[in-house]
């Protein structure tokens, strides 16, 4: 079934070329649901409407009270749909029901703690050491942004750009993946139901080079914020720099998962499934590379694979699924290339490695979590973000080269450290290159608390009071109470 699915200016359209995408359920490749495929018309469109809504609309004269009940009201739409868009996400993406749930619960705090933030932090007085002047600095919203959203997370990284947008009274285009659109179409009708004006939101579907490049070309468009490849991130930023807008980008990671052998075995090992295997690896905080001290290697990586082999694929929508499948045929094809090149490369492939062989799993797109032992920094699988199910395994014999192992990456997003020492847990965590650091866990994030990587993992934070930032700018208002002549120029 069709419906038109972009959202332009308060109205709900087709696409104007008629183009259309079915999205696929990658569980079997079933049509989920058709939706209208966008193009450079429909994003130009989408982006005078949100220059229109911010320069001359009602949304600039809402208060921050009236933005902050608006956020409320779109988390309260949240809950009372959860069962609904749990579902939507695990048709779409191929994940568990389960998380789907959790999703939507953790985009319903993020929304709920902008909220919160969008009526604090109006600005501050700065003493001029007049009595005479009145100087204070206050932040208004950017402009026009432009959102772009992944794949893997459509509505969870959707909240984490939208929330604070809005919070901040900064008007948008959303253009999330064309893989997996149906879930920020939900949260558009839900932004809609809770009453925000229209041209505010805006969304089109589409492609990257034929939707998502109008945006970050346009001169309309003030502020561009990316989740996504690293490749895709350095073409915006070269796109963005000719009208010198600004950017904000989410580009991945290498994890470090550091283990030392006075951790607590059975948690290290349940995590480090955890951190690597959950949503088949397809997370960007994803814990893929293992490094684990040189004494508890063996024992540690004989049990990790053993359970790894029992870890049940299937569909989202069963109870008893532990991981989906990935999310498209292409996508598949990219992690068996990585596995061939480990192999190539003289890791020992040691689990997985394979599509399953069961009879209903051959129609979706499922691949075997994957243990590749006797890894070394200089391999590409390494060093390059795989986005799937594979696990590489290196060995260290003390703490500084733990510590030079974990920050050998071009990548800086997350890591983790487990150890029974909390004196070498803070050392190792306060060392290491990334934007978080996990003591004895791995994957949690806090709405409150900020996201983002160090060195190519991106620039700019999400969440937290950061994340807010990124959506604002200061202005200086400096006024003179009792203005004299100055009488620098002699009068003639």
């Amino acid at each position: 079934m069709l419906t038109s699915s972009l959202f332009i200016g308060g109205k709900w359209v087709a696409a104007s070329g008629g183009a259309t995408r079915d999205v696929l359920n990658p569980y079997d490749q079933s049509v989920v649901q058709t939706v209208d495929e966008g193009g450079e018309t429909d994003a130009r469109a989408a982006v005078a409407a949100a220059r229109a809504a911010f320069d001359s609309g009602v949304w600039p004269s809402w208060t921050p009270r009236q933005r902050s009940e608006l956020l409320h009201r779109v988390a309260e739409y949240l809950q009372r749909d959860r069962a609904e868009i749990a579902r939507l996400e695990t048709l779409d993406t191929g994940k568990t029901l389960v998380e789907g749930g959790i999703d939507v619960d953790d985009v319903t705090a993020v929304f709920r703690y902008y909220a919160g933030q969008a009526e604090t932090d109006s600005g501050r007085v700065v003493d001029a050491g007049d009595p005479s002047i009145r100087s204070r600095v206050v932040y208004e919203p950017v402009g026009v942004c432009a959102l772009i959203t992944p794949w893997n997370y459509p509505l969870l990284q959707a909240s984490w750009k939208v929330a604070p947008a809005l919070a901040a009274g900064n008007t948008m285009v959303i253009k999330p993946s064309e893989i997996t659109p149906l879930s920020t179409i939900k949260m558009v009708e839900l932004i809609e139901e809770a009453g925000a004006p229209a041209g505010v939101v805006n969304l089109v579907l589409g492609a990257g080079a034929t939707a998502g490049a109008p945006l970050v070309e346009s001169p309309q468009v003030d502020l561009v914020s990316f989740t996504g490849g690293l490749e895709t991130g350095q073409m915006i930023m070269r796109s963005a720099a000719g009208t010198v807008k600004n950017v904000a980008l989410e580009l991945g990671g290498k994890n470090p998962n550091i283990v030392f052998a006075d951790a607590d075995f059975e948690a290290a090992i349940d995590y480090a499934l955890m951190a690597v295997f959950f949503h088949a690896g397809q997370v960007c905080s994803a814990g893929t590379r293992l490094i684990v001290e040189d004494t508890l290697h063996d024992a540690f990586v004989a049990e990790l694979v053993d359970r790894a082999e029992r870890i049940r694929l299937g569909n989202g929508l069963d109870e008893d699924t532990e991981s989906g499948p990935l999310v498209s045929a292409g996508h598949r094809d990219k992690v068996e290339s990585y596995v061939e090149l480990g192999i190539r490369e003289g890791a020992k492939l040691i689990a997985g490695g394979k599509r399953p062989d069961e009879p209903g799993l051959r129609d979706g797109f499922f691949y075997r979590p994957t243990v590749f032992d006797d890894c070394t920094p200089d391999m590409r699988i390494v060093q390059e973000e795989t986005f799937g199910p594979i696990l590489t395994v290196e060995r260290f014999t003390d703490e500084d080269r733990a510590i030079e192992l974990g920050n050998h990456t071009d990548y800086g997003l997350a890591g983790a450290v487990w150890t029974a020492d909390a004196a070498r847990a803070e050392r190792v965590a306060r060392r290491l290159r990334h934007g978080t650091v996990w003591i004895n866990d791995f994957g949690p994030y806090l709405p409150q608390a900020e996201w983002g990587g160090f060195k190519r993992s991106g620039i700019g934070r999400e969440l937290g009071h950061e994340g807010l930032a990124e959506y604002r700018q200061a202005k200086h208002i400096y006024e003179n109470t009792a203005p004299v002549p100055q009488r620098w120029f002699a009068r003639r």
